[in-house]
Order: C-alpha cells, then sequence, then structure tokens
C-alpha cells in the first residue's frame, strides 16, 4: 500500500524560518540570505520523507506565511492599495501579510482568521471588483523543479478554486459567482502547465466541502469544476478534504472525474458510511486520512487497519494519507530530552508519524501482522494503562450542580452595580494583558528556568519590570492598567506549567501564523490546580497603583484548544475539569482584592463544530457553560472581563453574550470592524471594546484613524457600553511603536469624549 502526506511543517525543527523571517524584516539580513534558509528547509523537509518511504510527497505546501495567501498571490488576487507601494515582490507578500508603513507609502495588513477548526490563522483574500484572476506566478513549478533536482518526485499542493472563493473577502458589489470564469481559466493553466511539466499528480485542496453546502454552494462547485476537469489531460487531479467529511457533496465527487479523492476518517464522522452506503468507483483512488495530523498521540493500529481491511474487501484502490497537513503538530520528538521514555512512547510528532505511515502500509499488505513486532508493539501500548485518572478530580465535577453555571444577579444589575464602584470615565481605556517581552525579559525566564539565577532574584526582576510597567501605562493615561505577564512565555503554557495533568515539551514548536510559533501543553491526565497561579503578581502589580488592576486569567476552552488533547476522555470533560481549576484561581484573585478579571477566551470558535447542526450539542451546549462555572461564584461589584481574537465571530454572538461576561474585547480592526452589525441586530447586552488598531501589524495608527473606528463603533454600540483598547495582547510588539500607539489611542479616547 502506498502512502502520502498532505502537508508537512515548514517553520524548521528549531525555528529556523520564523528567525530568519524575522532578522529580514528588521534589515539583519537581505532577501537571497532569506531565500537560501526556505530552500535548505524544503531540501530537509523532503528527504525526511523520502528516507521514510512516503510514496506521495507534496510540494509548495512550504510558505513564508501562508498557503492561502501563497495561492491568492498566485492568482494575482493583490489589492491595489498594496501593488500601488511598487515593493518588491517578497515584500509586496508581507506587505500583505503584516501591513506596512515605511517611504513607499501606509497600509494596514489584509484580516487574519482561524483555518477552520485549527490554531492556525490564515490571511483573507481579497477581491476587488475589477481584479483580474489570473495565473500569476511560478511557486508551485520553482519547487517542485527543486524536489525533482534532488531526485525526489512530488506532487504540487495548492489551495483549491472552491475554497478560495468561499474564503475571500469581497469589497465591492461583485460575488463569488462573479469570479468563476477567471478562476477556472487560472486553474486550467495550472493544470496545464503541470501536464508540460509532466508532473504525474497535483492536489487540490478543498476543505471548505467539509462545512454545511447549499445547493448554491453544490452548484459553484460545479461550475468550477467542471470546466477544469473538462479540459485536464495526463496531469492526474487529487481532490484533498480534511477536517470533516464531505456528505453534502460525496454523491456528486465520485461521479466526477478527479482521479484521486482525499478523505478524513478521523474528523469525518460520516466518511466511513458514505463509501459504504454510496460506494467508491475502482478506477478512482482513494487516498484515505488515517493518521491524525492534528493530534500528537500514536495511532492505534489495530482500528486503523480494520479500516484499510473494510476498503480493501471492497476492492478500492487505496492511498494511506495523513487526515490533514502535518503543519498542525510538531516537527519531531528527537529533541525532547527531559520527557521521560514512558511519556514518549504514547507521542508522535511530525517525522514520527512519517514511520507509522510506513509501518501501517507494509502491515496493510500482510495476510496476517498479528506476529509483526511493531504491531505487537503497538497493541502493548494500546492495552495498557497510563495512571492518568485523579480521584479527587472526578468526585469534584460530579458535585457541580446547575446553579453552579449561573452568576447572580443579572447582567444589567451587575453593570449598573461596577460602574457605580469602579468610577471609570466614559470610554475606558485598557490593554488586553501582555506588555513587549523585550530581551531581558526573556533572559531572566530562560536563566531562572536553567537554574542559573534563585526564585528571589526571578521574582525582583519582575516585580522591577511591572512597576515599571505601571508607571508606563500611568503616563500614557490608561485608565485601567494591567501588570504586563512579565512572567509568562504563553498564555496556555504558563498555565498549564501551574495546573496538575499537563506535560510540557522543549522545542515541540507549532506554527500560529506566519513568524507566531506556539509550544502547545500536553493533557496527559486529570487537570486540577496545586496552588495559586497569578496571585502575587496581581497583588504586587495593584499595590503599584491607585488605578484598577485586572487580573489576567486564560479560559478553560482556550486552554484546552490550544493544547494537545487527551483522546480517552471526552472534551466536554476535560474542558469542565480546567474550568474548575479557573474558578479557584478567579475566587483567590477576588479575596486578594482585585476588582476586575479578565479571563481570556481567544480561542473559543477554534473547536465550533464545521456544521452548524453540531454547533450547540457537540460543543457550545458546555463550553459556555464551562466558562460560567469559572466565574459564577464572585461578587456582583466584580467585574469580569473577556477577550477574543482572529475568528469569525458575527455569528455565534448570542453564545457569546451568554457566557455572562461583564466586558468582552474582540479583534475587530483587521477585519475592518465587522463584527459590529452582529453585536447590534443581535441586541448584544455585554459591555463591548472591539479593537481600535491592529497589533500584528509593524505599523503605529494615528489618533485621527482610532477617531474614526470609535466614530463607526458609536453608531452601533451605545456610548455607555464602549470600552477603547488594542485589538490583543502586545508581547510581540517593540518598545517604541507600543508607547506611540498607546498614547494615539487615549488621545482618541479624549477626543471621542469631548465630542
Amino acid at each position: 500500500m502506498k502512502t502520502s502526506v498532505i502537508g508537512y511543517p515548514r517553520i524548521g525543527s528549531l525555528r529556523e524560518l520564523k528567525f530568519a523571517s524575522e532578522e529580514y524584516f528588521r534589515k539583519e539580513i537581505g532577501a537571497e540570505e532569506l531565500l537560501q534558509t526556505a530552500a535548505e528547509l524544503r531540501k530537509q523537509h523532503w528527504n525526511s520523507q523520502k528516507k521514510a518511504g512516503i510514496d506521495f510527497i507534496s510540494s509548495n505546501d512550504f510558505s513564508f506565511y501562508d498557503m492561502v495567501l501563497d495561492t491568492a498571490v498566485l492568482l494575482g488576487i493583490v489589492p491595489k492599495r498594496y501593488q500601488e507601494l511598487k515593493l518588491s515582490r517578497l515584500d509586496t507578500y508581507f506587505a500583505l501579510a503584516r501591513g506596512y508603513q515605511g517611504e513607499s507609502g501606509d497600509v494596514k495588513a489584509l484580516a487574519m482568521k482561524k483555518w477552520f477548526n485549527t490554531n492556525y490563522h490564515y490571511i483573507v483574500p481579497e477581491l476587488e471588483d475589477d481584479t483580474e484572476i489570473s495565473l500569476s506566478g511560478t511557486k508551485p513549478w520553482d519547487e517542485y523543479e527543486e524536489a525533482k533536482a534532488l531526485g525526489i518526485e512530488t506532487k504540487p499542493v495548492i489551495i483549491g478554486a472552491y475554497t478560495i472563493l468561499k474564503l475571500t473577502r469581497y469589497t465591492g458589489k461583485k460575488t463569488a459567482g462573479d469570479f468563476v470564469d477567471d478562476i477556472v481559466k487560472a486553474y486550467q493553466d495550472i493544470v496545464k502547465k503541470c501536464e508540460k511539466d509532466q508532473i504525474a499528480w497535483v492536489q487540490f485542496d478543498e476543505p471548505a466541502l467539509v462545512q454545511d453546502m447549499s445547493l448554491e454552494d453544490i452548484t459553484l462547485f460545479h461550475r468550477i469544476y467542471d470546466k477544469i476537469l473538462a479540459d485536464k489531460g495526463s496531469c492526474k487531479i487529487l481532490l484533498q478534504t480534511y477536517f470533516g467529511d464531505v456528505r453534502d457533496v460525496y454523491q456528486e465527487l465520485i461521479r466526477m472525474p478527479f482521479d484521486g479523492i482525499g478523505l478524513d476518517f478521523l474528523e469525518g464522522k460520516e466518511t466511513g458510511h458514505l463509501i459504504r452506503r454510496y460506494g467508491f468507483p475502482q478506477e478512482k483512488v482513494l487516498f484515505a486520512g488515517l493518521v491524525n495530523g492534528k493530534n500528537i498521540w500514536k495511532n492505534h493500529y489495530e482500528k486503523t487497519l480494520s479500516v484499510l481491511k473494510e476498503l480493501k474487501d471492497k476492492e478500492i484502490q487505496t492511498v494511506l494519507s495523513t487526515s490533514c497537513s502535518l503543519l498542525h503538530v510538531p516537527y519531531t520528538l528527537q529533541y525532547e530530552e527531559k520527557l521521560s521514555g514512558e511519556y514518549k512512547a504514547y507521542f508522535a510528532f511530525a517525522q514520527e508519524k512519517l514511520l507509522e505511515l510506513k509501518e501501517l502500509s507494509e502491515l496493510a499488505d500482510q495476510t496476517s501482522c498479528q506476529d509483526n513486532p511493531a504491531y505487537q508493539k503497538n497493541r502493548r501500548l494500546f492495552a495498557g494503562d497510563r495512571d492518568c485518572q485523579k480521584q479527587e478530580v472526578t468526585e469534584r465535577l460530579s458535585k457541580v450542580t446547575d446553579q453552579d453555571y449561573t452568576r447572580l444577579p443579572k447582567r444589567s444589575e451587575r453593570q449598573a452595580l461596577q460602574k457605580k464602584v469602579l468610577g471609570l470615565p466614559e470610554f475606558p481605556t485598557t490593554t488586553i494583558g501582555s506588555f513587549p517581552q523585550t530581551k531581558d525579559v526573556k533572559a531572566n525566564r530562560s536563566a531562572f528556568r536553567r537554574g542559573e539565577i534563585t526564585r528571589e532574584e526571578y521574582v525582583a526582576f519582575n516585580q522591577k519590570k511591572i512597576a515599571e510597567c505601571v508607571k508606563w501605562q500611568e503616563e500614557i493615561g490608561l485608565d485601567v492598567l494591567v501588570h504586563g505577564e512579565y512572567e509568562r512565555n504563553d498564555m496556555v503554557e504558563y498555565f498549564g506549567e501551574a495546573l496538575g495533568g499537563f506535560l510540557f515539551t522543549e522545542k515541540a514548536w507549532v506554527q500560529s501564523y506566519g513568524t507566531r510559533c506556539v509550544k502547545p501543553p500536553i493533557i496527559w491526565g486529570d487537570v486540577y490546580r496545586e496552588k495559586p497561579i497569578t496571585v502575587e503578581w496581581s497583588v504586587y502589580a495593584q499595590s503599584q497603583t491607585e488605578k484598577i488592576m485586572k487580573g489576567m486569567l486564560t479560559g478553560p476552552v482556550t486552554i484546552l484548544n490550544w493544547s494537545f488533547p487527551r483522546e480517552d476522555i471526552s472534551i466536554k470533560e476535560s474542558i469542565s475539569q480546567i474550568a474548575l481549576a479557573i474558578r479557584d484561581e478567579v475566587l483567590d484573585l477576588e479575596k486578594s482584592g482585585i476588582k476586575m478579571i479578565q479571563i481570556d477566551e481567544a480561542a473559543l470558535r477554534e473547536k465550533l463544530p464545521l456544521r452548524k447542526s453540531d454547533w450547540y450539542t457537540e460543543y457550545l451546549d458546555f463550553a459556555i457553560p464551562a466558562f460560567r462555572l469559572t466565574h459564577s461564584g464572585v461578587k456582583p461589584e466584580t467585574q469580569i472581563h473577556t477577550h477574543m481574537c482572529y475568528s469569525e465571530f458575527t455569528d455565534i454572538i448570542p453564545a457569546i453574550d451568554d457566557m455572562d461576561a461583564d466586558v468582552i474585547t474582540f479583534e475587530a480592526s483587521r477585519s475592518d470592524l465587522q463584527i459590529l452589525d452582529a453585536l447590534r441586530e443581535n441586541h448584544f447586552e455585554t459591555e463591548v471594546g472591539p479593537g481600535v488598531y491592529d497589533i500584528h501589524s509593524p505599523r503605529v495608527p494615528s489618533v485621527e484613524e482610532m477617531v474614526r473606528a470609535l466614530e463607526r463603533m458609536l453608531t452601533k454600540i451605545s456610548p455607555e457600553k464602549l470600552w477603547v483598547n488594542p485589538d490583543c495582547g502586545l508581547k510581540t510588539r517593540g518598545v517604541p511603536e507600543t508607547d506611540a500607539s498607546l498614547r494615539n489611542m487615549v488621545a482618541a479616547a479624549k477626543e471621542i469624549r469631548q465630542k
């Protein structure tokens, strides 16, 4: 049986691409050196897969920032304001992703959203009415030839035309249907170019097919692919889907002349049923996604082989594949020296998943694999006990009642009381939490981790930074302050390290967006809080000011969604365990005199099922109550905040309001404040701070720009409910731009108050 990898991580096993890109942004290296780093990484990735015996290796899965942006640029979907900068092709690309402020002009970055149900973010393409879609680059073929020169045959991967049109933002009067002819011609040219270069297979990724599809959507899909497929010649086309099943269009797909169809058997609940009910054409190749591309637990060989046997019995041509790109898991266990062998035995990162693919393919070809050493080893692993349960956690969870999910009195009464007690001005200004993580902050944390300084020295340094941060915020004129989070490496990893039930890695980095990488903790067992986590820092910060200091926590849904979850218990149970641990921290902060507590749920949208029919029963019905459980025990005058960013929230506004927070801050600036209409239409009760500027872009917004944003907000939000804040934390920004941006933001708030 042959094997396939949908896509491979690209940041480098030690984040080489991140560091090279950031050096390029700082003008410490030139484009040539950055391109050389990229070429070396691609070479390593292809050779790793070739060495592992993978048959269908992808090319063009590498990206400097984002694969959707790569495809948009390939198709010439570049708004005029970026073209008018007259930058190099590479710098125009980065301007689209990050924004640009310099001699050539001043433009914001394109919007950024979560990639389906993952923590990866994609750049949202933007189509203007007069944009002409056409093949405008050579990246897929350049990288194919690069691999071929190394003796490695690959299948170029390109985001499919349907998914591109579904994800794109249309800024004029035209809609997706108006661009079909142009995009079809571009993809026909892609296929012809592949044929000309004698490329055997090209992979079109169409994850949008696993979402709910209307008749209009199915018609759009046919309009696109009926024409593309009618024109194809010798190059075989693989239609690759992932993150769910294609129930709405399966019967259509198997009748269309695709040479291969990639289906997800793990998140695709209906995939097996669809094949059993409607069959699968023997002349096509089924790329069966059975090795998990999103989680780090080892594959259960017995279960996987039973699926492969069923497909074999039906005489279906099958290629064993990853369930999605391996972009979503770390590179390798090779650098994890602190994790014991007992733990590592259960894990498979990207490189180890290549071995799993190879072993499974060989086992699938055997008449009987019961005596195979690899099979026996895997079977023993899954037959054993991981010793990951804690009786106290189970008992406490069983005692939670419906009353524990309800905060009294109702929100409108609390808000009136809080305005009186807190005494804040109209349009109060604040930040989301973190302040710039300068080199000395990171060095202090690293030195403490390595045992080079004492805890007393570590605490003294952080207290000094907190005192400086408080004074800085007071000088800027912010109304509600934060302590800066200098003790935190990551908003999830930090809490995971302080909670029981988590494991941590040293080098298991995963790309979140662009150069932003995260190191998700692993939920190994039942989760519980052993002692207070943030209280000492918040109490110290409050002692430095007469102004209100926000306590800063990460919520249970985000902690789970930004970790690698267990597979032996339900998501609901895991979230509920974490919620109880965070509840303890909330109550301790309140008891210590903290009057305002922010419980971030940046990743609330992330695990939302891709099909609307599953939204509540499979997620929101327990995720929203879990958040309420964290804060339902506080006094009415204690103000609870939450924060969300870089997702499509407009369709779940009622559920967000049901979280019963007092104040919520949203990312809104990068998506052009599109959320405002949804807030008004749903009579949103929570006080709200839509971000007035994009912190992920290296530019300083003017006072006038933010005044315009606030004036627009006030057309949709009543003055007594509006807060003024950036759209996310400031840890990745430099000190000068942070200072200038916040001073402009405070000035904008003052100007609005005077109006």
